[in-house]
């Protein structure tokens, strides 16, 4: 998961970029369920895009791993 959010904070990153290349359907390798689940992530409006990006949740996770 830390790699994930680490993935989120080098640009502003889509939510169809980031489906694209964090989805799986493999139940033991659910990078973003988890993260939505904890609160890491969030999902925002940005004009006609929508925008994922960390919580303060999130960047405290991956600030003290």
């Amino acid at each position: 998961m830390v790699e994930f959010l680490n993935w989120l904070t080098v640009r502003e990153r889509t939510y169809d970029e980031a489906m694209e290349a964090w989805r799986t359907s493999c139940p033991r390798f659910s990078t973003w369920e988890d993260a939505s689940i904890a609160g890491y992530v969030l999902l925002e409006q940005v004009g006609d895009r929508l925008v994922v990006s960390l919580t303060t949740q999130g960047r405290d996770f991956i600030d003290g791993s």
